[in-house]
């Protein structure tokens, strides 16, 4: 019953901040007319912000602007050795490493393959990887909004410089110094200085890391960015000390993607159609962490066999201090919404409780990143019309405008490439040795580890199976174009597809039309979310967790 209160109140009491926040956003990111703000951006903007930008010009601004942040936050990572704010002597850090970690923040994955309070420095921290949070996130908002417009049918998407710096310092900003506000009161660390030393009671002397950390970790939750400044994550208790600091950490996370749901419902100005994709997204979460809250109340075998009597679970990886509850439950919040951040070690989970986290970064729609979840649930929206107009034999059509052949190969090519940058390379690190060295344990549970790795990189999540020994060659670069790819195309081709649908002339309804704001588009499109899911990956799953939990039920 506690569980259920717990659960019931981050994600319900989430729930309804989401839609405050979700008309604030439509009054940041797209208002109805000209404000100050919008005055001032323009000015710092120069000539590249005063233009209106087609799909094409927007998805150009946006590549050339990341192209950019992985450039300077490569030089800060790669020179932080000879720079300031390094009062602890941190010395260079390998290419791969780096570039693996530029990537990975650019795209809005922070997957590390690094301890942060042992590798980076201050500078690099800050000026590197926390600026990346808030621009990597931004750009999601800014990508979302550019879609919606373009599906409401104005041919003016907006333009990518102003609406990244809307979503910087008019969304992301505000809530992450309300946040880290609440971290810094809740215990967590927020100096500049360096490492503190302590004379432990047997008299040796501890070096304990500390830093700028409550307004780090404000902005990695917020942005869905889930980089943890220390290599724990959240597990560590100078990132999350108490059970308070945990429950705002549970609600930063989820927070702002079911905003962002909100947001796109008042830009096409079809609430109720939000409303109906924002239960759909609801009840795909919820049933992820009902199954995983209920398979880790199992013991864990890796206590089998030994005189340990279990009565609460697994225990294995966890931190007793936010509950019994907390783990499972972050863990599906962390993976539906491209996070990636984690309180507890997933490499520990019972494997169908890591299940529930592979579905969440698989399926990669069920709230999703800031933004981008959307985005991808789109993707789903397009197939799910299609498919029911094909049903009842007539032309598809989504908010008034026809779903053709361009629209649906655009929507088919989005969602193969988000297949093959999870199956293809899985594959091949599973057969050769770029993977098969690096495992922690052999069998379904080893290749369990290989098929979270990817998945983590293409869904742009961050979050791992940490008995992988992923610090090397192969691993940094091959995360690194997966993380790449698998985090533009699928921006870009719902742009283009929304491009097309706004040059299109608006269609009467009829009798015939699927109406988006029925019951029956929920069913129709959970039903093609979970066939879609289930026909790519099921496979995965039955080679790696479900193998590895029947083999327990011996």
């Amino acid at each position: 019953m506690n569980a259920i209160l717990f659960i019931s109140f981050i994600v319900g009491g989430t729930a309804l901040l989401s839609w405050p926040l979700g008309r604030y956003m439509k009054w940041a990111m797209d208002p109805d007319k000209p404000n100050g703000f919008d005055r001032l951006f323009h000015r710092f903007g120069g000539r590249y912000s005063n233009e209106p930008q087609n799909w094409k010009q927007y998805c150009v601004a946006m590549l050339v602007f990341n192209v950019l942040m992985f450039v300077v936050s490569f030089g800060f990572m790669a020179l932080q050795q000879h720079l300031f704010l390094n009062p602890d002597g941190k010395g260079a850090i390998n290419l791969d490493c780096i570039f693996n970690t530029a990537a990975s923040f650019t795209t809005n994955t922070n997957l590390q393959h690094y301890s942060g309070e042992v590798s980076m420095s201050y500078l690099s921290q800050l000026c590197a990887l926390m600026w990346l949070q808030f621009v990597s996130a931004a750009t999601g908002i800014a990508a979302l909004t550019a879609m919606a417009r373009g599906i409401a049918g104005r041919k003016d998407m907006g333009n990518f410089f102003i609406d990244l710096q809307r979503a910087t310092f008019l969304v992301l900003l505000p809530v992450a110094v309300i946040v880290a506000v609440l971290f810094a009161l809740g215990g967590i660390p927020m100096t500049l200085l360096g490492a503190a030393k302590a004379t432990t009671l047997e008299g040796i002397e501890q070096i304990i890391a500390r830093g700028p950390v409550a307004a780090f970790v404000a902005i990695k939750q917020l942005g869905t960015n889930g980089g943890g400044f220390f290599g724990p994550n959240c597990a560590h208790p100078f990132e999350n000390p108490t059970f308070w600091t945990n429950i705002v950490a549970s609600v930063s996370i989820i927070l702002i993607p079911m905003g962002s749901v909100w947001m796109f419902g008042h830009i096409v100005k079809r609430l109720r159609h939000a409303a109906v994709v924002f239960a759909v997204m609801l009840v795909f979460l919820v049933a992820k962490i009902g199954g995983a809250v209920y398979f880790e109340a199992a013991p864990t075998q890796a206590f089998a066999g030994l005189p340990i009597e279990q009565t609460t679970g697994n225990l294995e990886g966890k931190e007793l201090r936010f509950g019994t509850a907390a783990g499972p439950l972050w863990a599906v919040l962390t993976t539906s919404t491209s996070n990636g951040s984690v309180n507890s070690m997933h490499d520990s989970l019972n494997p169908m409780t890591g299940l529930m986290s592979m579905i969440g970064m698989w399926l990669n729609a069920t709230f999703g990143g800031v933004g981008v979840g959307m985005i991808n649930m789109f993707i789903y929206i397009v197939l799910a019309v299609f498919v029911a107009g094909m049903m009842v034999g007539r032309t598809p059509e989504y908010l008034n405008r026809r779903i053709e052949a361009r629209e649906v190969k655009l929507a088919v090519i989005a969602l193969f490439a988000h297949c093959f940058f999870v199956l293809a390379p899985t594959g091949l690190f599973a057969a050769t040795d770029w993977g098969q060295k690096t495992l922690n344990n052999t069998g379904p549970h080893g290749f369990s580890e290989i098929v979270y790795e990817f998945s983590s990189a293409n869904a742009n999540n961050g979050s791992g199976f940490e008995g992988l020994g992923d610090n090397t060659i192969p691993w940094n670069v091959a995360t690194g174009i997966v993380m790449m790819l698998a985090r533009f195309i699928p921006i870009f081709l719902p742009l283009a597809i929304a491009g097309s649908l706004a040059a299109k002339k608006p269609t009467a309804e009829s009798v015939g039309t699927l109406g988006t704001e029925s019951v029956t588009f929920g069913v129709m499109l959970g039903g093609t979310l979970l066939f879609i899911g289930a026909l790519t990956f099921f496979p995965l799953a039955t080679l790696g967790p479900i193998a590895e939990h029947l083999m327990f039920m011996k």
